[in-house]
């Protein structure tokens, strides 16, 4: 794993640990796939595996490589085997692929995967919108993934996206997210992320959904939380979770990326933005700022604008 101490001097946040929050927190990088799943121009796949190489290089030990989606639904990775087979194996780096059905659950076991995550919605209206469906119809058609793949041996990540707030239906209830959450553990999945997807969520807010989560049996240990920054709570909203013991978080290098069914989710959290606020805090995460900024600046040079990471351009 790569130091975290490798940037020049005075381009590290001075670290104050604070009592009660982790000692270490896994990054989930989102990039490869979430980051670039809304891209209008075509990436091409060497450089996707290339993203993926350099991720890993920065010390990143979950990269999420890519979604085995009809190209119908989003053209931009419609080259998920390709890019898979073409990263490989990378000592220590575990590969995740996002799958929406038997069929994508195929295509990825045929490419090697190794590790999948299946997707759900809080409310039925993005169900709809996304997968064509209600909520009980994602769960429904989720669950002989997720009992696949554990029958292959393989762990499954279970998303909830609309977990705070919904384009077309406002607010969210906390116990409608814990009912799906509950529903995706019962299956089979083994571990979730809760996704603020169009970034309303605030830290009060944050705080009652663990609390509505954990009180229906799932331990924190299990739930990742996933943050768009559309208003500039992502980092907040990460201070609070980590006061709750929430250790893994979903970010995408150099900010990229958002939902192509949702217009207004906007602002993945730059992982950049949150290792820099972790490093302060001093709480571990082995990733190499400088070459993690580094390597969004090389794919904001192939995307043709720079990157919305205030971390990036700090350092840049």
């Amino acid at each position: 794993m790569t130091s975290e101490n490798t940037s020049p001097a005075g381009a590290l946040p001075r670290v104050a640990r604070r009592p009660g929050l982790p000692e270490e927190v896994r990054v989930y990088e989102v990039g490869p796939r979430d980051g670039l799943q809304a891209e209008a121009a075509r990436v091409p796949t060497a450089v996707k595996a290339e993203f993926v190489r350099r991720l890993a290089g920065a010390g990143l030990t979950t990269v999420e490589v890519t979604s085995f989606v009809s190209p119908r639904w989003i053209p931009q990775l419609d080259d998920a085997h390709e890019v898979l087979t073409a990263v490989g194996p990378l000592d220590g780096v575990r590969l995740p692929v996002l799958v929406p059905n038997d069929r994508g659950l195929e295509r990825a076991l045929a490419a090697g995967a190794r590790e999948i995550a299946v997707f759900a919605s809080a409310t039925d209206s993005f169900a709809r919108n996304n997968l064509g469906r209600d909520v009980a119809g994602v769960l429904a058609m989720s669950e002989p993934v997720v009992r696949r793949a554990r029958s292959a041996g393989l762990p499954v990540r279970g998303y909830v996206s609309m977990c705070f707030g919904d384009p077309w239906e406002g607010d969210v209830e906390p116990r409608e997210v814990a009912s799906v959450a509950r529903g995706l553990m019962d299956m089979g999945c083994t571990s979730l992320s809760l996704g603020d997807t169009i970034g309303t969520g605030t830290p009060g807010h944050v705080l009652e959904l663990l609390d509505t989560v954990r009180g229906t049996g799932i331990p924190l240990e299990r739930i990742a939380l996933h943050f768009h920054d559309t208003y500039g709570q992502a980092l907040a909203n990460v201070h609070a979770a980590l006061t709750a013991g929430i250790t893994e978080f979903d970010s995408s290098a150099g900010g990229i990326g958002g939902c192509p069914y949702a217009r207004s989710a906007t602002g993945n959290l730059a992982t950049e933005d949150l290792v820099w606020m972790l490093r302060g805090l001093g709480i571990r995460t082995g990733v190499d700022l400088t070459a993690l900024a580094a390597t969004s600046r090389w794919m904001a040079g192939h995307l043709g604008r720079p990157s919305p990471s205030r971390v990036v351009t700090a350092l840049s």
